[in-house]
């Protein structure tokens, strides 16, 4: 069967390899990776879906769906790439305190539509990450700590089956795709729609404190203490930059999740350290939180590589803080605790994580960086020894690594024989499929 067919079997958009666009249209969010697929496919519903999927059980092609383009890791060489852009609707209901929004949605648009309700979902860092891969793999940002992942929010996924058949899932209609969905990844059906609780919180404080390289110590330390003894609504991230051409720095960025004036009381001691060279601190929207991190909100080339520390002692003080931040960009450091380290009563895929931070390493994918950038991440990994688990969430996993890095062994089983009996020819891929 010809890939040609597609055009004429599906309503959106398909543009195939030397169509005016392919290049663009096949690129994901991180430049750096490359994905040689065979077609993108701008699905326009759920028919659209079930003839993709069809044509890639005929044919033995893979499906591959990115509604933004994040989490990409090239490993999907001649599959169909599903775009979900059309799938655009946000409906917020006050009084239910629910959300339901299309699988091309971004938090960005979900935080605006329920601010003006005083409510906000439990999103990331950045505005522009879509609702539907961060939550498939779990979800935690700003919200973690006081709520747990963001994928336990979710009331009902709907989704089309690698049978081709729509499908509303929940905890009461499949239990066991319901708790595969909630952060066991995207192997287990294409989604086209999600339902999820939403929490009151009409306004937040945060902002972020920097300071010169010289700080460092003194703000490490302060992170120290203050991530020792914050209440679950506070989260507080260290990071480290060497943006190039500029001198280093540091800072401290944080979250508040409640009343402004206890908000900037417990932060108080960030006036402890002088020297700022920014401080955006402040009362927030949870509609504005984007603004906290001020993360790249267009498409670029980088690497990463994320892990769970047991720790910060001497090894981690030595290789993370002490060392310099060259080749990298940055290195952040979370505070976890509080809801994630609680196992939830009724969690899905995604159980408690006991490693009390984790740590994120970020470095620009351009190719005369690469191998300085890799070297160094492997002399990072190497040099922190046991103060790492080894074990990461599924949404820092990085190209080239394994789901398997993010689930324990037995929860790892249990989602691998759940896509064996939902998907026996293995048609829907994952960027970290679980039977990898």
């Amino acid at each position: 069967m010809s890939i040609e067919n597609l055009r004429t079997t599906v309503r959106g958009g398909v543009i195939l390899p030397g169509d005016p666009g392919f290049e663009q249209a096949a690129q994901p969010w991180n430049t750096a990776v490359a994905q040689s697929v065979a077609a993108v496919v701008e699905v326009a519903d759920a028919p659209d879906i079930a003839a993709v999927l069809d044509y890639t059980r005929r044919t033995g092609r893979a499906v591959v769906t990115q509604p933004t383009g994040h989490g990409a890791t090239g490993d999907i060489d001649g599959a169909i790439l599903v775009r979900t852009t059309h799938f655009d609707r946000i409906d917020i209901d006050p009084e239910q305190r629910v959300a339901r929004v299309g699988s091309g949605v971004r938090w960005g648009q979900v935080q605006a539509a329920a601010a003006a309700h005083g409510l906000a979902g439990l999103s990331g860092s950045n505005p522009v990450v879509g609702v539907t891969g961060y939550t498939l793999g779990g979800g935690f940002g700003w919200f973690a700590r006081k709520y747990g992942w963001a994928s336990n929010a979710v009331r009902t996924f709907e989704i089309v089956d690698a049978a081709g058949h729509p499908q509303r899932v929940t905890a009461d209609t499949d239990p066991d795709l319901f708790w595969a969905l909630r952060g066991g990844g995207g192997d287990f059906g294409i989604v086209t729609g999600l339902e999820f609780d939403l929490v009151a919180l009409p306004r937040l404080y945060g902002g972020r404190v920097m300071w010169s390289a010289e700080r460092t110590r003194a703000v490490f330390d302060l992170f120290t203490e203050l991530t020792a003894t914050a209440p679950a609504e506070l989260s507080i991230w260290l990071q480290r930059y060497q943006i190039p051409g500029a001198a280093p720095t540091v800072a401290l960025d944080f979250a508040y999740l409640g009343d402004p004036a206890e908000g900037r009381h417990l932060t108080r001691r960030l006036d402890t350290i002088d020297g700022h060279l920014a401080d955006t601190r402040g009362e927030l929207s949870p509609a504005e939180i984007g603004k906290i991190t001020a993360e790249p909100t267009e498409p670029s080339p980088s690497l990463s590589r994320g892990e769970l520390l047991t720790e910060l002692g001497d090894t981690v003080v030595k290789t993370l803080i002490d060392a310099p931040t060259a080749p990298l960009l940055n290195i952040q450091i979370r505070g976890l605790g509080g809801a994630l380290a609680q196992e939830p009563a009724h969690s899905g895929a995604r159980g408690a994580v006991t490693e009390p931070y984790a740590l994120y390493l970020l470095g620009l994918g351009l190719p005369h960086l690469r191998g300085a950038v890799d070297n160094r991440f492997q002399e990072i990994i190497e040099a922190l020894g046991t103060s790492i688990t080894g074990a990461k969430p599924y949404t820092f996993l990085a190209p080239g690594e394994s789901a398997a890095a993010a689930f324990d062994p037995a929860t790892l089983a249990r989602l691998r024989e759940i896509k064996r009996n939902r998907d026996p020819h293995n048609v829907i891929r994952a960027s970290f499929p679980v039977l990898s």
